[in-house]
């Protein structure tokens, strides 16, 4: 009842294309804004811990867009929309679904401010089409680190230096799935496996939506 009221309404007001302003789907990102997305070639990068890190997608406008909508802008339904075009990439990949999915997580101040966690959302979603098990419980960030966009690859490495914390209590029998929106340099992905090596937890895949360099 409460899905058909709200899609009732957005008949009746229109809802717009987030990305090209179309009313003609009713809905926050169209049919042809998501197909312009394009995926990269399907290709494992290795971070230092040996660890396979997949970015899904190519750096343009519309990923762009979509990512920064729902990170800054409040544009929580966009999530569907980024786990969708993660998850058509990682099947790709492998055709299992036994991963305990764990979104990057943020400092707790900075998540209260903003009052969401962007890759939480995302992990929801991902985890409706995939099967996966979300788990947000498994480790948490403890440093307010700065931004990590202005600095360099040294920089973002001291940045994140014993930034996050494993509990293992809440460690699930199945392998783990590390996601994150943009894989710039992996410091982050190779900070939070290298807290989880400190667990003997070794069993690890990273996938980003995006990286901002040519693969």
């Amino acid at each position: 009842m409460k899905e058909f009221l709200i899609s009732f309404l957005d008949w009746i007001y229109k809802k717009k294309c987030y990305f090209c302003r179309s009313s003609k789907e009713c809905v926050k990102m169209c049919s042809k804004c998501y197909n312009s997305l394009e995926f990269l070639p399907n290709k494992v990068n290795r971070c230092e811990f040996d660890t396979p890190v997949y970015c899904a997608g190519v750096y343009e406008k519309n990923l762009q867009k979509l990512i920064r909508g729902i990170k800054y802008h409040n544009q929580k339904e966009l999530a569907k929309y980024l786990a969708q075009f993660m998850w058509e990439y990682f099947q790709q990949i492998t055709n299992k679904n036994n991963f305990q999915v764990v979104p990057v997580p943020i400092y707790p101040k900075r998540e209260k401010i903003r009052k969401y966690n962007h890759m939480t959302l995302v992990g929801e979603e991902f985890c409706k089409l995939s099967g996966c098990t979300l788990n947000i419980d498994l480790i948490k960030r403890i440093k307010d680190t700065k931004p990590q966009y202005k600095l360099n690859k040294k920089e973002r490495i001291i940045n994140l230096d014993n930034a996050f914390e494993v509990n293992e209590k809440n460690l699930l029998p199945m392998k783990i799935l590390i996601i994150d929106d943009i894989c710039t340099t992996g410091a982050t992905f190779e900070e939070m496996i290298k807290e989880f090596h400190k667990h003997n937890i070794f069993d690890i895949t990273c996938l980003a939506a995006t990286t901002p360099f040519e693969e």
